[in-house]
């Protein structure tokens, strides 16, 4: 997903959201037609020679090394919401806090799957801060039942927690239509995922967190004060999902101590 055609794969979706995030202020311009349609043809590569783009982030990873002694890193796991999220960036909200983002745009639950190990486990969080779901609804990478996109969430948590991670599942936000895939109803499909979310969170002992409640309109979408195109938080949105993920992240610290 990215600023303008989502979750999913979308036109200049990280260059789109840094616009939009890096800077905090104003919304991103959309896309032109031809922008879109390169976006798509790099992206239908990427998706025969590394699908779950393992590419990514693997020299970012080596560099980061192990955590220091003390430090209490946490990683988010995502897609385009968590990548238009740059709050590393100087005087971004968690500019002073060991948080590394591993969102990558347009993703699904299965290729966030086959990369975890590289992406989260071998970063030695204490945390990880998983955001999925959105790209599975609108059948980013092929269509998906809503047990596959459960298996998946609880694949993650499961691997998370076998390597000693505590497990933070941030529900799905609020959409009313997918502006890559329109017509696809999702709003009652990301309410159904996120009460199966929040009950395997309670019986697992993991920690939920509802960014859905604090952002849906009437519609069950996403309110035009929080999301240009319905799909990617403006920064009032990220600035709604801030206090939400933090806390959710010291309940999990706690739980671990």
């Amino acid at each position: 997903m990215a600023q303008n055609t989502a979750a999913a794969p979308q036109a200049g979706a990280s260059a789109t959201t840094k616009a939009a995030t890096q800077t905090q202020t104003t919304a991103p311009a959309a896309p032109t037609a031809e922008q879109i349609a390169a976006y798509k043809k790099g992206y239908e590569e990427l998706l025969k020679n590394d699908w779950p783009w393992l590419g990514r982030f693997k020299e970012a990873d080596v560099k980061l090394g192990a955590p220091a002694a003390g430090e209490k890193r946490v990683v988010f796991m995502g897609d385009s919401i968590t990548e238009g999220w740059h709050f590393s960036e100087p005087g971004g909200v968690f500019a002073d806090k060991p948080y590394v983002n591993r969102g990558i745009s347009g993703q699904t639950s299965p290729q966030m799957v086959l990369r975890f190990r590289q992406d989260v486990i071998e970063l030695e969080p204490k945390v990880v801060v998983i955001l999925a779901g959105t790209n599975d609804i609108a059948g980013n990478t092929g269509p998906m039942t809503p047990e596959q996109t459960e298996d998946n969430l609880a694949t993650m948590a499961d691997l998370a927690t076998a390597n000693g991670i505590k497990v933070v599942l941030c529900s799905v936000l609020p959409a009313f239509d997918f502006p890559w895939k329109p017509g696809l109803t999702p709003a009652p499909k990301v309410v159904a995922l996120n009460a199966w979310m929040k009950a395997y969170a309670a019986e697992k002992g993991y920690v939920y967190v509802d960014y859905h409640a604090a952002m849906k309109d009437e519609r069950d979408g996403l309110p035009p004060a929080l999301s240009k195109d319905g799909v990617h938080p403006l920064p009032a949105g990220y600035a709604v999902m801030a206090p939400l993920a933090e806390a959710g992240i010291e309940k999990a610290l706690k739980g671990g101590e």
